[in-house]
């Protein structure tokens, strides 16, 4: 019990962070080193190294799935004293933060519908995003290009012409609404693709040329995108997520309301999924959420921004779903 409160307090305390950070000058030569997607080491997850923090999710036999999962995480160098631009991808505290909370949470409602790829890539730090003309825009630049080397080597090397599901989170969302633009939107490879999950940033309804978003469960070869605060809250900047797609988790339709029953279920930082634990209403840009129905929940109503659990308090709504949208898919190109 006391881990899953630190945790959640740790949670809050990011929350919250204003974004005053110490940073030095972007300079060239502290980059960190390039990745070789060639070697196992840059990646978290792949089809042969699958973490324990995943294995419990997933199917036995791995090799059965026929669609493929490429997971981008979000923002975790997130201390203010750091005054790094950019983690190097042997950062061995940001690569267990990556595999035991990013890919333990999010990436594993998405175990039992692909073989999950998830490359290491040198993601900026937080503050890239306050300090974006002082460093930030470079610092993205070079986060970037890691992910995009990444999914060209997994093309080139993993895919062989397999469907595939895009997931990511936050500064990850970032990343693949670019990877998008740059090898789906208008062009061949978008007929391999099952859906995109964009969750955490505000994505608007015409941000591609010929992927749009999707207001149907059954739907395909679009996107999904929401982020989520607690009911009756707004960020301080509205325009951030004003007008942005709002995909309902829950029914993944165009209703606006939830009931609890409707809930299928929310993992924790303890491993436990709670169902029928949360209402959502959506709003311009947002979802609202009830205080979710679980042990710990006197802390989280504390909380006004809900971004850290975008994925985990819908994740046996996200699982069923990415299950029948896969599973749609494959009938449709027999």
């Amino acid at each position: 019990m006391k881990k899953q409160l630190s945790v959640l307090l740790l949670l809050i305390f990011l929350v919250g962070c204003k974004s005053s950070y110490q940073s030095i000058s972007f300079k060239k030569q502290n980059i960190p080193a390039v990745p070789n997607y060639a070697n196992e080491n840059s990646w978290a997850v792949l089809p042969t190294k699958y973490p324990e923090s995943l294995k419990k999710y997933s199917v036995s036999n791995i090799d059965s799935l026929k669609a493929d999962v490429f997971y981008v995480y979000p923002t975790l160098l997130m201390d203010k004293k750091d005054l790094r631009w950019n983690a190097p991808i042997d950062d061995e505290i940001q690569n267990d933060k990556i595999i035991n909370t990013a890919v333990k949470n999010q990436a594993s409602p998405f175990a039992t519908s692909g073989k999950i790829y998830a490359p290491i890539y040198r993601q900026a730090h937080i503050k890239s995003y306050s300090l974006y003309k002082k460093g930030g825009k470079e610092a993205f630049e070079i986060a970037y290009a890691d992910v995009k080397n990444a999914f060209e080597y997994y093309l080139k090397n993993y895919n062989n012409g397999r469907p595939i599901i895009l997931v990511s989170h936050s500064q990850g969302t970032n990343h693949t609404t670019q990877l998008l633009k740059d090898f789906f939107d208008a062009k061949p490879l978008q007929k391999q693709l099952i859906a995109a999950y964009l969750v955490g940033m505000g994505i608007k309804p015409n941000e591609f040329k010929t992927i749009k978003p999707m207001t149907k469960p059954t739907e395909t070869g679009g996107f999904v995108s929401w982020n989520t605060r607690k009911k009756g809250s707004y960020p301080k900047n509205k325009n951030v997520y004003k007008g942005a797609v709002t995909t309902n988790p829950i029914t993944w339709d165009a209703s606006k309301t939830t009931t609890l029953n409707q809930h299928k279920g929310f993992l924790y930082s303890n491993g436990k999924l709670y169902t029928k634990a949360l209402k959502i209403e959506i709003t311009d840009g947002m979802v609202w959420a009830t205080n979710p129905k679980f042990p710990m929940r006197f802390f989280m109503s504390f909380m006004k921004n809900y971004h850290v659990g975008d994925i985990n308090l819908f994740w046996q709504d996200i699982k069923e779903n990415v299950e029948l949208r896969t599973k749609t898919w494959l009938v449709k190109n027999k």
